[in-house]
C-alpha cells in the first residue's frame, strides 16, 4: 500500500488541482491520500473535506514542511510513502512507473521522478550532497546539462521532496524528516540519512511529474528567501559546522535575513 502525504499552506487552487489529478488517474495499487494543512486561511480545509477518500489533518499552526510531513506519515498506513507537493500535477501512470522502478532496484530505498514545469521543461530536482562547492555547481548547471542528466536514470545523493517515494521502514529507521528544517533542505538531509543506512537514492525519468514551482515564492520572495537561508544555516550547523561562521559572514555582508 502507498500513502500519499501532501502538505499544504494557503495553496487551495494548486492543492485542488493536484488532488483532482490524482483522482482522475489514480495509481493502480492500493493507496491512501493524507493532506496535512498548516493552518491555511484560504478555505483549503473546507474544499478538501468535500473530496471523498481524502484524510485531512489540521495542524492548527504553520509547523513547517518537515514537521507537517511527519504528522502525515505517522497518521498513514502504507509500506510505501510518497511525499508530494501541493503544486504538482500527476499524469496517468506516473506513480505506477515510479513505484515499479523503486521495486526493481533492490539497493534503493528512495526514488524521485523527472520534474518538469508547466511548459514541459525539466527542472534540476536532484544533486550532490550540499556543500559550498556543490551549491555553486548546482546553481551554474547549464540547460543542456540539465536536459541530458534528467533524461537518464542514475543514483544521486538526493531527490526533491516535491515528489519523493520512500519505503516506510527506512523512513522510520532515520526518525523521519528533521523538523529543525522549516522549509528547504529537509529533503537533502533526509536522503543523506537514508544513504547512511547503506541504501541508495534513485532518480528516474521513467516517471514524470509536473511541478508548478515558484508560485508562493514569487508572491513572497523576501520571506521565502529568509526561510531558505534559515534552513541553509541549520543545514551547515548540522553537517558542516566548520563552514558555518563563513556562511554567516557571507549572509551578513549580503545583508540577508535568516
Amino acid at each position: 500500500m502507498m500513502s500519499i502525504v501532501i502538505v499544504s499552506f494557503n495553496a487551495r487552487a494548486d492543492l485542488m488541482a493536484c488532488l483532482l489529478s490524482l483522482k482522475k488517474s489514480p495509481p493502480t495499487m492500493e493507496h491512501e491520500i493524507v493532506v496535512v494543512d498548516n493552518a491555511s486561511s484560504d478555505g483549503s480545509v473546507e474544499a478538501v473535506s468535500r473530496l471523498p477518500g481524502v484524510q485531512v489533518i489540521e495542524m492548527g499552526r504553520n509547523a513547517g514542511f518537515a514537521a507537517a510531513n511527519n504528522v502525515g506519515i505517522r497518521a498513514s498506513r502504507g509500506d510505501l510513502l510518497l511525499l508530494l507537493n501541493s503544486d504538482t500535477l500527476v499524469p496517468p501512470g506516473a506513480l505506477n512507473r515510479l513505484v515499479a522502478r523503486l521495486r526493481a532496484t533492490p539497493s534503493a530505498a528512495i526514488a524521485g521522478p523527472r520534474l518538469v514545469d508547466a511548459e514541459g521543461q525539466p527542472e534540476l530536482s536532484f544533486g550532490p550532497m550540499i556543500s559550498p562547492l556543490n551549491e555553486w555547481r548546482q546553481k551554474h548547471r547549464s540547460p543542456d546539462w540539465i536536459r541530458a542528466n534528467t533524461s537518464r536514470e542514475h543514483f544521486v545523493d538526493w531527490v526533491s521532496g516535491a515528489c519523493l517515494l520512500v519505503y516506510r521502514a527506512e523512513a522510520e529507521a532515520v526518525g523521519l524528516l528533521d523538523d529543525r528544517f522549516f522549509l528547504y533542505t529537509e529533503d537533502v538531509d533526509f536522503c543523506h540519512a537514508v544513504r547512511a543506512l547503506g541504501r541508495k537514492v534513485l532518480f528516474t525519468p521513467e516517471a514524470e511529474i509536473t511541478h508548478l514551482r515558484g508560485r508562493s515564492r514569487a508572491s513572497q520572495p523576501a520571506a521565502s528567501n529568509a526561510m531558505y537561508r534559515r534552513s541553509q544555516v541549520e543545514f551547515y550547523r548540522k553537517h558542516h559546522p566548520l563552514w558555518l561562521p563563513l556562511l554567516k559572514l557571507y549572509l551578513l555582508l549580503k545583508r540577508e535575513r535568516w
